[in-house]
Order: C-alpha cells, then structure tokens, then sequence
C-alpha cells in the first residue's frame, strides 16, 4: 500500500485520476520531442500520465520533503528529474529549449508563478495549470469586465489564453474551500509589444491601482504631461482598455518624452 504524504504549503491533492488525464491531455505538444515541467507534482497524480508519453522530457517541481521521497520511490526513473521550487529556478540555465509547465498549482502561489513564467515568455511557450477558479477567470477575463486586472493584461499580451474548465473541491484531498478551474496558455507570435516593455507594466499596474477611478485620477502618480491627462482615452477606467489601448497609451506616454519610470 502507498504511504501518500501529508498535504502541506497550501496544496490539496487532486484524486480524481479522470480529471488528472484531462489536465494532462490539456497540454498541445508536439509530435516530436517536448521538455515538459511538472510544478507541484505532489502524489504524481499528473506525473502518472506524464511519465508515459513517450514525446515527453519530463522534469519535477517539488518543495515538500514527503512528496519528493513519495516521487522517488514510486517514480524513480525521474529521480535524478527533481529540482527545487519553481521561483528560484534559474529556467535559462536549467533548460537550453522551449519548456512546457503544467500543475495542479498551490493556490497561494499562483500569481507569483505566472508573473515568473512571464519573466521567461520567450522559454515558456505553454502552460497548462489548475488554480483557484477566480484567479482563473481573473487571467482569462477579457477588457470590460470586473475580474480584468493586472494580471489579465500583462499575460494576455504575450499569451493567448484559453479557460478551459471548472473543478470541484471534492475532487481533492483535503477539499479546498472553493472552485477551481484549469486554463491554457500558448505563447503567441509577439516577440515584442512595440514599446517600452517596462513603462507599459508600470502604466497597467498604476491604473489598476485605483482601478474604480479614470485614467487621469489613477495616472496622477506618474506626473503625466498635461497633453497626455487631456486625452480622451484617460476618462476610461483601467477595465475598459484592452491591450492595445494600454500599448498605444505607452507609446504616447513615451513619446511625450516624459521619460517616466
């Protein structure tokens, strides 16, 4: 009989081995070879499946003492296959080609680990993950919604995303307290946004910031020159502006020559 470890860091272990597959099936791959990083893989729910496909490099990203000697034992091919916390990876040097991630990941962790595979979009090229469903439709949320934010923005410039179904919590072990849902990433075609990459993350999270206030009010921060605070586009709030509108209110910005940073 498999001595499963204890739940620890905020994970709930997923049980249901129908939805597992599901997730796993989730991801598009190539024919060919694809090097795919596991985060979280706890009781090797995913990994089971992972560990299969024969197109699949597969390493894991796992912190809890119980779970990695659980993965070594019962999957002690990708023993020597098991890094450290995905933070404080250094992707670059660890992988040399594009990666895939997929997780059933921590809830408490989750914006922090889209905002990590961000830093590294041009090695990132898909992520297939389970999260708390309002930080799912949170990602997916399109402009003009309450749930558009930050986060939205920022991923929906360089991925498109797919929101691709619900989960209930008695699926887990131990049940979490609310949904959650699993959605897709695919790195889409832009290599770069056509402006200044870090004044355009500034401008989303200072409007965001104040997001029941207009541009204009929630901009007030960064000083804008009056030809910018007199534009129209600034009577919007943060919500109704897709990512073309934050690209071109950048491009303004910049071109204003205020140089804000």
């Amino acid at each position: 009989m498999q001595v499963r470890p204890k739940k620890s860091l905020g994970q709930h272990f997923l049980k249901d081995l129908n939805i597992a597959e599901r997730i796993v099936e989730a991801l598009h791959l190539n024919p060919a070879k694809n090097t795919v990083l596991e985060i979280g893989p706890g009781t090797g729910v995913l990994t089971q499946f992972l560990s299969k496909k024969e197109n699949v490099s597969l390493t894991l990203s796992e912190v809890d003492r119980d779970s990695i000697e659980y993965l070594k034992k019962y999957y002690p091919s990708l023993k020597d296959r098991i890094v450290g916390d995905f933070l404080e990876l250094e992707l670059d040097k660890l992988f040399q080609e594009p990666i895939h991630v997929i997780g059933n990941f921590p809830y408490n962790i989750s914006s922090q680990i889209f905002f990590k595979a961000l830093d590294h979009k041009d090695q990132v090229v898909q992520i297939v993950g389970m999260l708390q469903k309002e930080v799912a439709e949170r990602i997916a949320s399109r402009h003009g919604n309450k749930t558009y934010g930050i986060l939205s923005v920022l991923l929906q410039a360089y991925y498109d995303i797919e929101y691709l179904f619900k989960v209930p919590p008695g699926v887990f072990n131990p049940p979490p307290k609310v949904m959650s849902a699993v959605i897709r990433m695919t790195r889409n075609d832009k290599k770069e946004l056509g402006c200044d990459e870090v004044l355009f993350r500034k401008v989303v999270k200072q409007g965001f910031n104040n997001r029941r206030k207009t541009l204009r009010n929630a901009l007030k921060p960064l000083n804008l020159p009056a030809e910018i605070s007199a534009l129209e586009l600034l009577d919007k709030r943060a919500e109704q502006l897709a990512v073309s509108d934050f690209i071109s209110l950048t491009n303004l910005i910049e071109q204003s020559g205020h140089g804000v940073r």
